[in-house]
């Protein structure tokens, strides 16, 4: 065997021991798991995680995905906690306090100032008799399995099963609060993951960028139009000045003989494809599907209340 099938060999032991405790831990969570939900549910502060060494780590993470779920909260580590940061926590709070072993001794002043001011507190450790657990209004156990390094002292499957618990938290928290995908993009409009969650009111043009004519305009008039806004296309309303119709190049050429004493409205291809403004931009594209490279934005009114170009999707980043 190779040394290169022997870092493959240790990768898929690691893995595979790793996805069976998950799988453990599934089976073995119980109603502390909903009573941990609720008091969180019914906190009128902010979610505070706390761990330290590895546990700091992931109850890091574990704040970060609350805060971007709906629940708002933070990380406190827990030597600070001693040194002035305890006074982040607030009776309204919520604690959240992560340990393998239930005894890490820098959680001690934490542990103590909850409950002295009655903070409630949430503890996840794998000894169900530690001092962590005994004192926590809630108690998590984790099941107690081997580490994947096979010695015993690195923190690794335990630490898989304290993200993956988190992880549930917060999944249950925003399934609880309906928190959509446009929520979620509020609390991340920058980078990929916020074009991909932008709407297309962000994108649109609107005003007088929006290139429209009436079914009576006169091709003379509409050709310049088409120049002047330089999205290629014209929209076109009826006297009421609902959008009814759009004109294209596909349009133009097949309109070619006579087209200079034609109206819109003979030209127009009638009941065009639109979108309403609060759709998501990666929806807008899958109504393009290649084929079209502007869509007219249209209210619940049925006007247009903006045009967006495949263009505007590219430069965001949504494709």
């Amino acid at each position: 065997m190779t040394d290169q099938d022997k870092f493959l060999a240790t990768a898929q032991r690691v893995i595979a021991d790793e996805a069976s405790a998950l799988n453990t831990l599934g089976a073995h969570l119980g109603p502390s798991f909903g009573a941990a939900i609720e008091l969180l549910l019914a906190a009128k502060g902010r979610i505070i995680v706390s761990g330290m060494g590895k546990s700091g780590h992931i109850a890091r993470k574990i704040a970060a995905t609350f805060a971007s779920t709906g629940t708002p909260a933070h990380f406190v580590h827990p030597a600070e906690a001693s040194h002035g940061d305890l006074g982040m926590m607030t009776p309204g709070d919520v604690v959240i306090v992560l340990s393998n072993s239930g005894e890490t001794p820098e959680l001690a002043d934490l542990v103590a100032y909850t409950r002295r001011f009655d903070i409630p507190m949430i503890g996840v450790a794998s000894r169900e008799t530690s001092t962590l657990l005994t004192q926590s209004d809630v108690a998590i156990l984790l099941p107690q399995l081997g580490e994947a390094c096979g010695t015993g002292v690195v923190p690794t499957t335990s630490t898989t099963m304290t993200l993956a618990l988190g992880d549930a938290m917060a999944i249950a928290l925003m399934e609880h609060r309906q928190f959509t995908p446009e929520n979620f993009r509020d609390f991340h409009p920058g980078g990929k993951l916020g074009a991909k969650l932008a709407k297309v009111r962000d994108l649109m043009h609107a005003g007088d960028s929006i290139p429209l004519v009436t079914t009576s305009t006169p091709m003379s008039d509409t050709l310049l139009i088409i120049s002047q806004k330089g999205f290629g296309v014209v929209g076109v309303t009826d006297d009421d000045g609902y959008l009814t119709g759009i004109i294209t190049d596909g349009d133009l050429r097949r309109h070619m003989t006579g087209l200079l004493d034609m109206t819109a409205g003979h030209v127009m291809t009638s009941n065009p494809s639109t979108v309403a403004p609060d759709t998501l931009a990666a929806e807008a594209i899958g109504v393009m599907e290649g084929k079209i490279t502007c869509l007219f934005v249209v209210g619940d009114d049925a006007r247009a209340q903006g045009i967006l170009h495949i263009h505007d999707c590219l430069r965001a980043g949504v494709i």
